[in-house]
């Protein structure tokens, strides 16, 4: 109980003066033109076109008879409304740090006696509250006057998604942007990498557009958990690397490639300490260390992100068996029993046989997880495991098709196992790896920099990928080719 009330007083304490920052940088704010006339303008100026746009939309709609079109525009344009105000938070937050800097008033700032978690919180909410709740009072008069307009209201739970798909929305971009302000020298660098924040937040936008088009808004609060959990891992970014010594001592933003990839290569060949017993002299004897040490060592630093991972395919096959009820496949693709008939001769058709599907197939799974861990490094890692899904949905609707159609699934299984005893690890492996390169920067250990941390990291990918994936992916494919095939022809007994 003491501990617990103590962790209470030590928040509430945190709070209180983080609030001083708060309080300092909103009345700084105010005094602004260039910040508070977008906002106003966003907030009461710019709801009334949406409306207008809305009215003339349901008049266009009603004359050609189709209504249903323009009730899907209303909760999108509220959207609109709600989003654009809190775009405004994103240059105010670029600015928190670096702005500051800049203008020679960050010094007494940060030799203030509050704690760096507590000038990273003032900051984060003078950023954040101030747009919001002009974003706020545009989704209140463009509600008012819709309601006078065309007398549209929307639904109380569509209005609590879009206020709270809003808010974290606003809490996301103002989270990468303080990062951002506070890891650069000057406003337009800062500017300039905010293209990794915008971009995003852009093609998220059209997606939740297309998705309140047709109407799920359920899949709405699906982005929302996503945007939570991004937005937890880029504020514990920001508490772990923000550092008023080095906010102070950078005088410019330097971009060494040749030392990052003589460091990269440095962690390849050692960066753990090496064993105590020596192996034989020679070649095999040095490669065979390495293995033991790096590989292996790579290895069991991806526990826990392959852990990850394989909850996140059980979660896949899981959501496929799921699908398979929503959307069945018609019985009468099942009625007969033909149609691994000509199995053989399709493969040879498609090319998959001989030393040539071999290549083919090492090709599409070189080039899938490639791919997703080049993703993995933008996104958190989420794009890996996205991917690394895909797969495991498919097989799980499949499967669960020909269960509910009573077909034998011996057939399914020798026709995806053989090779995935091999396949499985490979992309758990590839997987797990990319979203330790992805999430590297989130906490760097080990007295490292963040850029450090992200080296070591890839530097593990890339000794997993020689030393354990690429050969699992060849065995895999030979698998595929040679073995797979058989196993099922032995089935159907041909």
């Amino acid at each position: 109980m003491a501990t617990i009330q103590t962790s209470i007083t030590s928040v509430r304490r945190n709070l209180d003066r983080a609030l001083i920052v708060t309080r300092r940088e909103v009345r700084d704010m105010f005094r602004d033109w260039r910040i508070i006339v977008p906002i106003i303008i966003l907030t009461l100026v710019f709801p009334p076109l949406m409306n207008i746009t809305a009215g003339s939309a349901v008049r266009f709609a009603e004359r050609y008879g189709a209504p249903i079109i323009a009730e899907r525009m209303f909760p999108f344009m509220l959207m609109v409304v709600g989003f654009f105000p809190i775009s405004i938070s994103l240059v105010i937050a670029l600015e928190t740090f670096v702005g500051e800097k800049e203008r020679r008033s960050l010094e007494p700032l940060l030799s203030t006696p509050l704690t760096n978690l507590q000038l990273y919180i003032g900051k984060t909410l003078a950023a954040t509250l101030p747009p919001l709740v002009g974003s706020y009072l545009g989704i209140g008069v463009y509600l008012f006057s819709l309601y006078l307009n065309v007398g549209w209201t929307p639904p109380l739970n569509l209005l609590v998604l879009l206020i709270v798909l809003t808010t974290v929305q606003a809490l996301v971009m103002v989270a990468g942007a303080v990062v951002v302000s506070s890891q650069t020298t000057s406003v337009r660098a800062a500017n300039l990498l905010a293209s990794f924040i915008l971009i995003p937040m852009a093609l998220l936008v059209q997606a939740e557009a297309l998705i309140m088009f047709w109407a799920r808004y359920h899949i709405l609060w699906v982005i929302v958990v996503g945007l939570v959990a991004a937005n937890t891992l880029l504020v514990r970014m920001g508490v772990r690397i923000f550092n008023r010594e080095e906010l102070l001592g950078r005088e410019i933003d330097e971009l060494n490639i040749w030392r990052s990839v003589k460091l990269w290569w440095r962690y390849v060949k050692q960066s753990r300490p090496a064993a105590e017993t020596t192996t034989r002299a020679g070649v095999l004897g040095s490669l065979w260390g390495w293995y033991r040490r790096e590989v292996l060592g790579a290895l069991r630093q991806t526990r826990v992100p392959a852990l990850v991972v394989l909850l996140a395919l059980a979660g896949a096959v899981a959501l496929g068996i799921q699908q398979a009820s929503v959307w069945p496949i018609p019985p009468e693709v099942f009625a007969s029993e033909g149609y691994f008939e000509h199995f053989e001769t399709l493969l040879e058709v498609i090319g998959l046989q001989g030393a040539r599907g071999v290549s083919l197939i090492l090709w599409q799974n070189l080039r899938v997880l490639v791919l997703a861990s080049s993703f993995a490094i933008i996104s958190f890692g989420v794009m890996a495991i996205i991917v690394a899904m895909l797969p495991l949905v498919i097989i799980g609707y499949l499967g669960a098709n020909l269960f509910a159609n009573g077909v034998s699934l011996s057939l399914f299984w020798a026709a995806v196992l053989p090779h995935a005893v091999l396949e499985l690890p490979a992309i758990v492996l590839a997987t797990a790896a990319a979203l330790r390169v992805g999430t590297s920067v989130v906490a760097p250990l080990g007295g490292r920099t963040v850029g450090e941390n992200w080296l070591l990291a890839m530097a593990d990918l890339f000794k997993l990928w020689v030393g354990i994936v690429l050969p699992l992916l060849v065995g895999a494919a030979i698998l595929e080719v040679f073995v797979t095939p058989r196993v099922v022809l032995a089935l159907l007994g041909t």
